[in-house]
């Protein structure tokens, strides 16, 4: 019974990673999308100013 729950648990920590590196992928893309976005309307600001 216990190599049952050892088992569920190793395969649970395998999917939480994988998860995990999605996240991380998607947070990093929204990031740059927001600085190139800032950094694109600040100049816009310079340049009508």
């Amino acid at each position: 019974m216990a190599k049952t729950e050892l088992r569920n648990q190793t395969k649970t920590e395998i999917e939480d990673s994988s998860s995990l590196k999605g996240t991380l992928a998607s947070v990093f893309l929204l990031g740059f999308f927001l600085i190139i976005t800032w950094v694109s309307v600040y100049y816009l600001f310079l340049d009508r100013f």
